[in-house]
């Protein structure tokens, strides 16, 4: 079963929407796969000039897949080719998002939320609660978020609206009405010299492209040894069974 979808280009701009409603568009192994796939094929197209990811449901991404999670080192590679995509990519979020699903936020050029009581977009980094650690998507919401914002909430597992998001520099812009805040950004990206925005956003991205080269293998070494932990695994199997995490006081 598809779990990724593409539309065809509409003046240049590529859509990949996120289909995996039965687990809340989870980081499942076949979803990472789909989506690297489908970022490769954009990629190499050249009739597009930008891609936008987006999701159905009320959940842009609800984190790893718990059951069928995805190698943390794929995840990885799917958060570095976002980076590495000579097209830029620009994330539209009408709900929640979630642990991993704030990596590919983070891995984006430009995420768009929506700010509305309906539709609203939610964040949280949620792995501390389940005993696991944040480790791969530190690095490029580490190289994207404030300081400070980023210890509250790596830390907390607290959960905050766009407007935060916003101010953290998660996302770029908000709105009650996320295709307003997104028209002016791809009407943008339509009037740039296809050659002159791969450049831009190799100067853009070279700061975050450097800690991928320098911190992927340790990252990846401190997710899986986390997912092994005794900790982490009465955290997810408390999580999958609706149940309270033993050391919640």
């Amino acid at each position: 079963m598809t779990v990724v979808t593409a539309s065809k280009p509409e003046r240049g701009v590529v859509t990949l929407t996120l289909d995996s409603p039965a687990n809340r568009n989870a980081l499942s192994a076949a979803l990472v796969a789909e989506l690297t796939a489908a970022l490769e094929r954009a990629g190499a197209d050249d009739g597009v000039r930008a891609v936008v990811l987006t999701h159905t449901g009320s959940t842009f991404c609800s984190g790893a897949d718990l059951r069928q999670p995805p190698d943390p080192a794929a995840f990885v590679a799917l958060m570095r080719r976002i980076v590495t995509l000579p097209k830029p990519v620009v994330a539209r979020v009408r709900g929640h998002v979630r642990a991993g699903g704030l990596g590919l936020l983070a891995a984006c050029d430009i995420a768009v939320a929506g700010g509305g009581e309906s539709g609203g977009a939610s964040f949280a980094l949620t792995e501390v609660r389940i005993g696991v650690v944040a480790a791969v998507i530190s690095i490029p919401l580490l190289a994207r978020i404030d300081a400070r914002a980023a210890g509250r909430y790596f830390l907390t597992g607290e959960r905050f609206d766009a407007a935060e998001a916003a101010r953290i520099g998660l996302v770029t812009a908000y709105d009650d009405d996320v295709d307003t805040a997104l028209a002016p950004v791809l009407d943008g990206l339509r009037e740039a010299a296809p050659g002159a925005l791969a450049d831009t956003k190799k100067l853009l991205t070279a700061k975050v492209l450097s800690a991928f080269d320098e911190e992927s293998d340790a990252a990846i070494a401190l997710s899986a040894g986390r997912f092994r932990s005794a900790e982490a695994q009465e955290g997810m199997a408390a999580f999958l069974e609706r149940r309270e995490r033993p050391w919640v006081l």
